[in-house]
Parts: C-alpha cells; structure tokens; sequence
C-alpha cells in the first residue's frame, strides 16, 4: 500500500535537523508569569484569584467563562502582582494575571484527585479534562472537553491522533513520541474507553521513521489502536487533509470531524490526557522548539505556561547577532510573527522560530500572471488567485460563492507564488471579515 495523502500540498525545506535530535530540557522559569485569559477557542476564563493572592503551583486561577471555555492554572508559586492587559503573540491585548514567580514551585496535591480508570464513568473522565484546563495544543485551542462531547458517541468510528508534525522547524510532537511514546498510547486508550465503535490511529510522517517504529511497538498488542505511515508533505498534518489521508471521509467549513465520525487530537494533548487522568495534573506545561538559524542553540524545552518568550530565547544561547529580522511564534508557515518577546507562553505555543532573514518582506509582489501554481497545491481545492482578487475588491458574495470559506489558511498558495503575491494573508483577512459578521 502506498503513503496516505492527499491532493496538492508543497515541500518546504523543513529544518527540523536542527532540533529533532535534541532531547527536551526542562525549564524553570524565574521572571514575572503571565496567564492570558482568552488562550483557547470561547469565551475568556474568568479570574478566581486577586491582586495580593498567594497561589501554589496546579492552582485554579481562572474558571471557563462558558462550556466553550477553558479553566487556567497557575504553573507556578507566587503572588499575584495584578490583573492587566498584556501583548500576546497574535498582535493584541488580552487581560491577563499576572503572578510574581517565588521560584519554589510550590504545588498542590494532584494525588487527591486521581481515581482508577477502570472505576471512572465516561462524565467522571471528561470532568477530569474539562477541570484540567485541557485544550489543543496544536494551535487551535479548541477545548477538548467539548470535542470529547459529540452529538453522537456511537457515530464516532476513529480517534485519529496527529503526529504528522508537518510544519517546518517543529520537532515538539516528534520529541514527545520519542521520549514518552507510553504517555500517548495510554491516553489514547483513554479517550477511547469514551467511544465504543472507535479504534485509534496514530499518523505520522514518514520522515519520522524511528517514532513510526517506536509508536508500532507500543500498540503491536492493541488491536484497537494502528499507527499509520503518511506521506511527507504539507499540511499533512491539517484536520481536512488528515481525515481525508486515513479514512477517505471530507468534510468542509461547514462540517466538524465529529460530523464524519472522527475526532482529531494533537501528540502533546494526549499526553495533557494522560498527565490529568493517571497523575492528577492539569494542563501548566507544554513542549517548545526554539528554533532557526538566528539562534545560538536550538532546542525543545518543557516549558510551563506563562513563561516569557524572550527568556526562552535567552535559555538557548539568544541570538548569533543581532536581533533578527523576523521571530514566529509557531512555524514559517502557519505560525504569526510577532512584534515583541515580551509575550508568554501560552496552551497553544508550540515553537519560537527566529530568523535572521526576512525573506518574505524581501519580496514585492508582482502581478498575476495566471500560471495556476496555486490552485495546483491548494489542499481545499480552490482558486487562490481568484479568490484574492474577489476579496481585494470587495466582492464578498461572490468570495463566499467560490468557496472562499474552504480555505484552511495553509500558506501553500503564498509560498508556491512565482508573483510574490500575498494570497493567503488576503483570504484570510476577508474570511476572517466574514466570519465576525456572521457571530453578529
């Protein structure tokens, strides 16, 4: 049998080298921690604690403001300084706690809240993940509490847990199925202790070949689990593309994985799964690549949330020169650059990528010239070209008539543009125009 994929895609350099061979470190953070109250998909969390509260490390901090929500803990000890708005990566200010680190790391007992699985009801596991603060940590931070809670439990055929790790330059996923492969195995089999017709499939890119080993080893004795070798491309890894790969279903803008009887999860949220459900723990660490060819030596760092991008930076040596000309949270394709390191970590911060070259701003966009490149590699099957066009001049209609809603925002049309032209910012920006519409 061939590599699963599917249609269009592109093959950016992947710069993993950098990173993939490097064991995760932990990092103990010692400056100021800040808690962004809007770090998932819903309604912001609600602060519990005040200006002058001790807390302790694994501590409530903030409650779900919703059931599409999320609760946040603080990651460390310390004292609450005040509760403000602070820059996140995305570019805007979100009100935030922020907590004066004492550097004890002082926690609570995780142990009270650990009960044998096999004595858990499906609502006592999802209680669990839901008081954790679980989301996905992919980048979406879509609160897996709510994924976990379809219409239809029998509906559910495969629990699909994405270790494609497609993006350029990340190596966090990889690095978690090389260390802890036994963390995700287990917490797969929780999630599918919750859906009884569902079996499990672990997809990973072929240019990973020692976790698709490791991981076939892992589950050789499950029968309801399988790992799946998958074509390397981007974006494999992408929840569309991803289902399409492994079960041939598709779905569309309008449609939930759940609606083609699959529910998505990232590496590093399963192992959330598996640290609140067998230790007790809630979400208050996650694993970064820093990354890219400014910094001294990049590595993958367990990190927890809260933590301030430009101390990390610092931990792998800072940068070979000056200050580099662009810096990503996340990846050069899907990631967003960012106007400051004086931002934390947060549930979704999967990598810094610091690069001396800004090799994008280096370019002037030229006119079409109607080669179809763009439409070639587009994974949602759409013309690029032309949507641009319609979304630069105003003609919503006949954007949302071409489905310019099926855009996934990749970047592939972007980066394959012998133009230089800025395709996927300009979808984006008028998807994004048409989706706040719609909510009012």
């Amino acid at each position: 049998m061939g590599l699963l994929t599917f249609k269009g895609g592109i093959h950016p350099y992947e710069g993993k080298e950098l990173t993939m061979d490097k064991p995760i470190e932990v990092y103990l953070p010692k400056g100021d921690m800040v808690y962004p109250l809007s770090q998932h998909i819903g309604a912001p969390a609600k602060p519990l604690v005040k200006k002058g509260d001790r807390v302790l490390a694994g501590q409530k901090i903030a409650e779900a403001g919703g059931f599409v929500s999320a609760h946040i803990h603080s990651s460390v000890s310390g004292t609450v300084k005040c509760i403000e708005s602070r820059l996140t990566a995305g570019g805007n200010k979100v009100n935030s706690i922020v907590i004066e680190n004492d550097e004890a790391f002082e926690s609570v007992d995780y142990s009270a809240n650990v009960k044998p699985l096999e004595d858990m009801s499906r609502e006592d596991i999802i209680a669990a993940i839901q008081e954790a603060g679980i989301v996905g940590m992919g980048g979406a931070g879509f609160p897996t509490h709510v994924k976990l809670s379809p219409k239809n439990i029998e509906a559910i055929d495969y629990i699909i847990v994405n270790g494609s790790e497609c993006e350029p330059y990340l190596t966090s996923d990889y690095r978690r199925m090389m260390e802890v492969p036994e963390k995700i195995v287990k917490g797969l089999e929780v999630v599918l202790k919750l859906f009884p017709n569902a079996s499990g499939i672990i997809a990973i890119e072929d240019n990973k070949p020692k976790a698709i080993q490791l991981l076939k080893e892992m589950v050789a004795n499950n029968p309801k689990i399988k790992v799946n070798k998958m074509k390397t491309k981007y974006p494999e890894g992408a929840e569309r593309q991803l289902i399409y790969a492994n079960t041939k279903r598709y779905i569309n803008s309008n449609m939930l994985p759940a609606d083609a009887g699959c529910i998505v999860h990232n590496i590093d949220t399963l192992v959330a799964i598996y640290e609140a459900i067998y230790n007790g723990k809630p979400l208050i660490e996650r694993i970064v690549t820093v990354t890219g060819d400014a910094i001294v030596n990049p590595k993958n760092y367990k990190v927890l949330l809260g933590t301030n991008f430009q101390e990390l930076i610092d931990a792998a040596g800072g940068y070979k020169k000056d200050e580099p000309e662009k810096i990503i949270a996340g990846g050069p394709m899907m990631g967003k650059a960012v106007i400051s390191t004086d931002i934390p970590i947060v549930k979704g911060s999967s990598a810094i990528l610091c690069m001396q070259e800004d090799e994008v701003a280096a370019c002037e966009p030229s006119n079409c010239i109607r080669c179809g490149r763009c439409v070639s590699v587009c994974p949602g099957r759409v013309n690029p070209s032309k949507l641009a066009k319609l979304a630069e001049l105003g003609k919503i209609d006949e954007f949302v008539e071409q489905d310019g809603m099926e855009c996934c925002e990749c970047g592939c049309c972007s980066y394959i543009c012998p133009a230089k032209r800025h395709l996927t910012q300009t979808i984006a920006a008028t998807r994004k125009s048409i989706l706040a519409s719609r909510k009012k």
